[in-house]
């Protein structure tokens, strides 16, 4: 059994023939629309303090207020490209940097598209190196929880939290078609 290739599958089919497609198209409107007051979003950055590198922010605490704001779509393709795809390719395949606070947030749809897509590949090329040594071996401390956890145990719920949070920009953009502004 190809165990590497089963979870690249895994995550690969969804994002090919469902997430993916439903990002086509978005515009920058639509990316940063609030469906809810005092929804976290990006924004332009005010001082050098918030999160972040560049000109965008991201509305961001730790531990995240109870119950955590609603988000837009701009901060659920940012938390997939650096929480989710980016700080793991950061911490076990060498790529860049990409915490919270030095992450570089996009103003436009299109550039935070491409930039997910990079996040995206680069995350699924470190999952294609593993073999299933690796998948065995516990995480490390990179990792907090799932420090002690075999590398099999983060790369499912990595995959699980692209794919949920992947649903959920899927519905904000269905209910955007939707929003009763429209209805004229």
């Amino acid at each position: 059994m190809d165990l590497t290739g089963h979870l690249a599958e895994q995550l690969s089919w969804h994002w090919e023939n469902h997430l993916r497609p439903r990002f086509e198209g978005l515009t920058d409107e639509e990316y940063l629309w609030q469906p809810a007051p005092g929804c976290w979003t990006i924004r332009a950055r005010r001082d050098a303090s918030e999160p972040g590198s560049g000109p965008y922010t991201a509305d961001y605490a730790y531990p995240a207020p109870t119950p955590a704001p609603l988000t837009t779509i701009a901060w659920r393709m940012a938390h997939i490209a650096s929480g989710v795809f980016g700080q793991r390719s950061h911490s076990h395949f060498g790529g860049p940097d990409a915490s919270y606070e030095t992450f570089r947030y996009q103003g436009t749809a299109a550039d935070a598209l491409a930039q997910l897509d990079e996040a995206y590949a680069r995350w699924m090329t470190g999952v294609r190196t593993l073999s299933e040594e690796d998948l065995r071996r516990p995480v490390g401390p990179a990792e907090g929880p799932f420090a002690a956890l075999p590398m099999l145990d983060l790369v499912l719920h990595i995959h699980r939290e692209a794919i949920h949070h992947g649903a959920e920009i899927a519905l904000l953009r269905d209910l955007y078609l939707r929003r009763s502004d429209l209805a004229g």
